[in-house]
């Protein structure tokens, strides 16, 4: 199984780095999920992603109290409305539509209802 777990973690780097270049596509759930397949599986490339300088702190602010900045709920939120946007200017059909702007919906839903960092002394 540690193989197993070593692929998933590794397909999460490789679809959070794609994020990282992509607007649309997110780019810490993939981290997140890389984490928790690496701490069963290489817990010293958990630990590098955990303690990066840039993608460490909102990773462990989910893992340990499950917030989101509300700076990235913003960013999150509009990332999805333009996908939205995107998707109806290329006159996608509206079974591609619909079903996408459910999803987007329900998820943005999810992202804005987190509570949020507490401020720090």
């Amino acid at each position: 199984m540690r193989i197993v777990y070593l692929g998933m973690g590794w397909l999460g780097v490789i679809l959070g780095a794609i994020g990282a270049l992509l607007p649309v596509i997110p780019t810490v759930p993939f981290l997140i999920v890389a984490v928790w397949a690496f701490s069963r599986s290489s817990p010293e490339l958990r630990d590098r992603i955990l303690n990066h300088p840039t993608l460490g702190p909102p990773i462990r602010a989910w893992r340990d109290d499950g917030t989101i900045k509300r700076r990235v709920k913003y960013f999150a939120t509009a990332a999805m409305i333009m996908g939205l946007g995107w998707s109806i200017f290329l006159d996608l059909p509206l079974y591609v539509i619909i079903p996408q702007g459910l999803i987007c919906t329900a998820i943005a839903l999810f992202i804005v209802t987190r509570p949020e960092p507490a401020a720090k002394p």
